[in-house]
């Protein structure tokens, strides 16, 4: 008590202080009548002539945008590739004009450099483009959010610098995962082929604890535990009076785009793809090549409202138990606490999410995807262009294994198209995962166990019991890794974007929930939940 007293009594001073500050005019001007220097005197306790209510109303606000924006933040920096290595051929570039071997214009990519940094309609406008694709929501991330963390706050780590080590082996990871793709999930321990991925990447220390158990798998202890899909890709979804089998269409089998020089630098130019996808029959998720599909077409937060109308239908067995619902004899939980408030909280959350994850890509990263990495490493390879790529990829099999196949080191992509347009540090699904995942692990009990744990055959067509206990939290963990990494394995996202994505997302998660939690007024004790490296935090009220 003594201690929440000091830091609500920190706080006023703070709030005083910033509101009589010299821009308190220009950041807060009148609201609802009441002058700025009225602000600037009041106590905690009320204003003249207002109501104690507005009062109190308004001083939240004010103390969370104190939190989210006063103090300083250290400076944002990349990895150094864009200045270190010549003619930004480890840069971004997708959309722009490009030569024959897919390097960009040097003026275009100038361009492109100025309007990220100074982020007006005259520098954007003025970016050349390649072809009929255009850029994706460059501006997005210097927008500004009344909830949360301001997204230019945000710091992650800088990506692998393009001739290190790590990138390597991220690039070596995405290699074997497109040789993967057919082999279902489950059949991984007894593949000859996963088996060499496994012995493959030891030799590179980002991987050298890996097993063929935890193959394309991410960091957390939950998602490494049974089989590898999350329980709430495979279960039926119940959707109003009616039920969703979450049975979806991938590409045919063994077709993958993108493996002639040609084409690859025709979809860096940002022109239409010369073939386009084609469809097998809809299956449960069982493989790389459905699992790429499904965040292929998914819409934003897809796979996380999905995630809550199911852990919802467990009833309040599965709410956590800080929900002050669950301790009421006479009054139940719906707006808030209940299934409108989680789920309008997993919606909004996405957004805040990408605009973060857009502020990395575009203002601060500008990293290249790996199907230009992969152009880099064939033109190396050829004898054409001497790129810097480092010797542990050269010598991957992998690389032998894709040029048997396609008489060429290029990424065979899942998607016609190849990645979007927009760089690929850090991932959009990697940080909407995080961000969903952590506010559902804020009102879910995270120790509860799934009923009826289920498989899907290798075959796609049913699902058996799964043979092991699973909990909501550690699903919900499998969940966020497997939308991440899906989009690697299709083709357009390495290791690093997927866990700093993920990263960054429950940093997002946890900034919102921290604005939320004081607006109860049921008595609340604060939000819990286990992060991601496994530490167990509280949100107070």
């Amino acid at each position: 008590m003594r201690k929440k007293t000091q830091e609500s009594s920190a706080l006023s001073m703070k709030r005083r202080s910033f509101l009589g500050g010299a821009g308190a005019a220009a950041a807060v001007g009148a609201i609802g009548g009441i002058s700025t220097q009225a602000l600037a005197q009041t106590s905690d306790a009320k204003l003249s002539g207002v109501p104690a209510r507005n009062t109190l109303a308004l001083n939240k606000r004010v103390d969370r945008a104190i939190v989210n924006l006063s103090g300083a933040v250290s400076e944002a920096h990349g990895n150094g590739d864009e200045q270190d290595v010549p003619d930004f051929v480890a840069s971004y570039s997708k959309g722009l004009p490009h030569n024959a071997l897919g390097e960009v214009d040097r003026s275009a990519f100038a361009a492109l450099a100025l309007a990220c940094q100074t982020n007006t309609a005259e520098h954007w406008s003025a970016v050349p483009m390649g072809g009929s694709a255009r850029l994706v929501s460059p501006q997005a991330g210097f927008t500004y959010q009344m909830e949360g963390e301001d997204p230019a706050r945000m710091r992650i780590t800088a990506p692998p610098k393009f001739s290190s080590e790590q990138r390597g082996a991220e690039m070596a990871e995405v290699y074997w995962m497109a040789l993967l793709r057919e082999v279902p999930f489950s059949d991984y321990a007894n593949n000859i082929l996963a088996n060499e991925a496994v012995s493959d990447l030891r030799r590179f220390e980002l991987f050298k604890n890996l097993t063929v158990e935890n193959l394309f798998r991410g960091l957390t202890i939950g998602e490494r535990k049974g089989p590898y899909l999350s329980q709430f890709l495979v279960k039926d979804v119940p959707f109003g009076s009616g039920t969703i089998v979450q049975r979806y269409a991938a590409g045919t089998p063994g077709i993958d785009f993108g493996t002639t020089v040609e084409e690859c630098v025709r979809l860096q130019n940002g022109l239409a793809p010369s073939r386009t996808l084609s469809f097998g029959n809809a299956t449960y998720l069982r493989n790389g090549r459905d699992l790429g599909e499904y965040v292929h077409k998914d819409f934003s937060y897809q796979a996380f409202l999905n995630a809550s109308l199911i852990a919802l239908s467990y009833g309040s067995a599965a709410l956590d138990a800080a929900n002050p619902y669950k301790g009421f004899g006479n009054r139940a939980a719906f707006v808030n606490f209940g299934g409108p408030d989680i789920l309008s909280m997993v919606a909004q959350v996405s957004v805040l999410a990408l605009r973060a994850a857009w502020h990395q890509k575009w203002a601060i990263h500008r990293n290249l995807r790996p199907e230009v990495m992969a152009l880099r490493v064939h033109q190396q390879l050829a004898n054409v262009r001497r790129y810097g790529i480092h010797e542990k990829l050269l010598a991957s099999p992998a690389l032998e294994k894709i040029q048997t196949s396609t008489r060429s080191a290029l990424l065979p992509l899942a998607y016609a198209e190849g990645s979007p347009t927009h760089p690929t540090y850090v991932s959009g699904h990697a940080t909407i995962s995080g961000a969903c995942v952590t506010v559902m692990k804020a009102f879910f009990d995270e120790s509860f166990v799934i009923p009826d744990a289920v498989l899907p055959g290798s075959d796609g067509q049913q699902l058996r019991g799964a043979g092991f206990e699973l909990t909501l939290g550690g699903e919900l963990d499998k969940l966020a890794a497997n939308i991440s990494i899906g989009r690697n394995i299709a083709g357009v996202h390495y290791w690093s974007d997927a866990i700093e994505g993920m990263n960054l997302g429950e940093q997002v998660a946890i900034s919102f929930l921290d604005d939320l939690r004081g607006n109860y007024t049921e008595g609340f004790a604060g939000f819990s939940l286990t992060k991601f490296n496994g530490q167990k935090i509280t949100l107070t009220g």
